[in-house]
C-alpha cells in the first residue's frame, strides 16, 4: 500500500460538523476498500486565494491515508460528485510529515524569538 496526503476544501455555508461528517464518510469509503486514514486533522475555516463557485471561504480538511491506488480512485470519484465539496488534492508520499499545527506554531516562534535576539544584539 502506499501513503497520500489529501487535502480537502468543502464550501463555507456547511457546518464543521457536517465536514467532519463528510470526512468520516470519506474514511469509511477508504477502510472499505482496504486501506486506512492515519490521522485527520480540520484546519478550520480560511480564506481562499480566489473565488471558487461563489465562494470566499473554506472548510480545510488534511488526511494523511495508508491505502491502495484503487481505494484512492473511489474517494476521488466520490468527491467529484459531492457537491459540498470545492477542491481536494491527493498527493502520493513516501513519509508522513510529522509536524501538527501545534508544532508549526512552536517553530514560528521560535524563529520570532531568535529574530527579536538578533535585533537586540545589534541595537
Amino acid at each position: 500500500m502506499a501513503l497520500y496526503e489529501h487535502l480537502l476544501i468543502a464550501r463555507q455555508d456547511i457546518s464543521a460538523q457536517a465536514v467532519d461528517a463528510l470526512a468520516t464518510h470519506l474514511k469509511t469509503i477508504i477502510e472499505g476498500e482496504g486501506g486506512q486514514v492515519e490521522k485527520q486533522e480540520y484546519w478550520g475555516l480560511r480564506g481562499l486565494a480566489y473565488r471558487i463557485k461563489k465562494n470566499r471561504k473554506g472548510h480545510y480538511v488534511l488526511l494523511n491515508i495508508n491505502a491502495p491506488a484503487k481505494a484512492i480512485f473511489e474517494l476521488e470519484r466520490q468527491l467529484k460528485i459531492n457537491e459540498d465539496v470545492l477542491r481536494y488534492l491527493t498527493v502520493k508520499v513516501d513519509k508522513f510529515e510529522q509536524s501538527s499545527n501545534k508544532a508549526r506554531r512552536e517553530r514560528e516562534n521560535n524563529r520570532d524569538s531568535e529574530e527579536r535576539e538578533i535585533k537586540e544584539t545589534v541595537e
